[in-house]
C-alpha cells in the first residue's frame, strides 16, 4: 500500500536533500532517500522501522555512487543488534580522488558494542531525529531535563555502524537540543516531532502531509 505521509528536506550544509514516505499511527515505518554531493556525490535509501513504542527493530540502508555500491542491515533480536554489511566496487577510490581519508567498512566489527541503543541514527538524515524524541516522549516533558542514550549510527556514504552517546534535552514545546562529545544542536519540531530545522543540516520545505 502507498505510504500516506511524504516529507522533504532540502540540506543546507552541502547541495542535497531527504525525502521520506512514512507511516507513524503505530511506531514508524518510512522509506527514504538521501541525495547530497559531498563527500562525494551519492544517494542513500533506507528503510526503518520500530515497535509502537518507537525503539527500532530494523534498518535497511543502501549507498551507491559511481563505481560502488554498499549495503547494511540492522536487526534487534533477543536485546542484540544483529549486523550485515556488503561492499561493492570501491568507495575509497572515489573519496581518495575527492581528496578525502578512506572509508570505514560497512556495518560493525562487533555489534556487542551497540548493546544497550534502542534508536539508530544515519548521518545526513533530518528523519531519524525523530525515533528518540517521540520514543521518550521529548516534546511533552519536563524542560532542561536531560536524557542521555546510546545510539547505533550509520555514517553515511560508507555505512560504518558506529557507537554514539548523546544527550537530548527538551528546550520549548517544539524545539529540542542534542548534544554529543563535539558538537551540539537546537532542533525545531512540529507537533509530531518532525524536525522542521536542524541548523547546519536541513531545513524541511514541505509540511508532512
Amino acid at each position: 500500500m502507498p505510504l500516506p505521509t511524504a516529507v522533504f528536506w532540502e540540506r543546507s550544509d552541502v547541495p542535497g536533500a531527504e525525502h521520506a514516505l512514512l507511516e507513524a499511527r503505530d511506531g514508524l515505518y518510512a522509506q527514504g532517500t538521501l541525495l547530497a554531493a559531498a563527500p562525494v556525490p551519492f544517494a542513500c535509501h533506507y528503510e526503518v522501522r520500530t515497535g509502537p513504542d518507537w525503539a527500532t527493530a530494523r534498518l535497511d540502508v543502501r549507498a551507491e555512487g559511481a563505481g560502488w555500491a554498499r549495503g547494511v542491515r540492522l536487526e534487534l533480536a533477543a536485546g542484540r543488534w544483529r549486523v550485515t554489511g556488503s561492499e561493492q566496487g570501491d568507495l575509497d577510490a572515489e573519496l581518495t580522488r575527492n581528496g578525502h581519508a578512506r572509508a570505514g567498512v560497512p556495518g560493525c566489527d562487533d555489534p556487542d558494542l551497540l548493546y544497550g541503543a534502542f534508536d539508530v541514527g544515519l548521518s545526513g538524515s533530518a528523519l531519524f531525529a525523530t525515533l528518540p524524541i517521540r520514543r521518550l516522549g521529548l516534546l511533552g516533558s519536563e524542560m532542561g531535563v536531560a536524557h542521555r542514550l546510546s545510539v547505533a549510527w550509520v555514517l553515511v556514504p560508507s555505512l560504518e555502524v558506529v557507537q554514539a552517546d548523546q544527550i537530548w534535552t527538551p528546550l520549548a514545546p517544539d524545539q529540542v537540543r542534542v548534544a554529543d562529545e563535539t558538537t551540539s544542536v537546537d532542533l525545531t519540531c512540529d507537533d509530531e516531532g518532525f524536525v522542521t530545522d536542524r541548523p547546519g543540516l536541513a531545513r524541511r520545505v514541505t509540511a508532512a502531509s
